[in-house]
């Protein structure tokens, strides 16, 4: 039986490489038989928490926009892949705001249990996806079911669809076969 896997690509621009890289991880974990649900943060509205913790008590935000559904999906995913552009050598500010808002699922009894990183970005040193990594970590540490399963890393890419050849989007669509 397959898995329920959410792809969230937190990049603001249409066809950018980081979505690219969710693509092909969507295309493998279907190849494999899996049930893949891909979302973009693109043109919703996600608020920044406000730090009330209610969701802590209820499980819910008291804040009404974009986040909920998305919150809804992540809650009953197998496996949540997230996508991001590296900007200044960190995630996307939409997907740090779509963690911080994603508290209410601390206490639930949520489904993930292995959580990706696809990113992107102009730099292509090794090192640039580091601290990306390393904040996803953190959130993911506080989700004792969940682990970090793995990323896949472009560099060297700028503008979307820079380089539809680029050896990380085979590396994408072999990790999401393997899922």
């Amino acid at each position: 039986m397959g898995k329920n896997v959410l792809i969230i690509s937190t990049s603001p621009r249409k066809n950018s490489n980081s979505e690219s890289l969710a693509t092909a991880f969507a295309e493998g974990a279907l190849s494999a038989g899996n049930t893949v649900e891909q979302i973009s943060l693109r043109g919703k509205t996600i608020n920044f928490c406000i730090g009330c913790l209610t969701c802590v008590k209820t499980l819910r935000c008291v804040i009404s926009d974009d986040t909920e559904p998305i919150r809804q999906k992540m809650l009953h995913a197998d496996v949540i892949v997230f996508a991001t552009p590296i900007y200044y050598y960190e995630m996307s500010g939409q997907m740090k705001t779509l963690l911080d808002r994603s508290n209410p699922l601390y206490k639930s009894d949520y489904a993930f249990r292995d959580i990706y990183l696809l990113s992107a970005a102009a730099d292509d040193g090794p090192e640039v996806p580091e601290r990306a990594i390393t904040g996803l970590g953190g959130w993911i540490e506080c989700f004792d079911k969940a682990r970090f399963a793995g990323s896949v890393f472009m560099g060297g890419v700028d503008a979307p669809g820079e380089n539809p050849q680029h050896p990380a989007l085979e590396e994408a669509y072999r990790m999401g076969r393997s899922v």
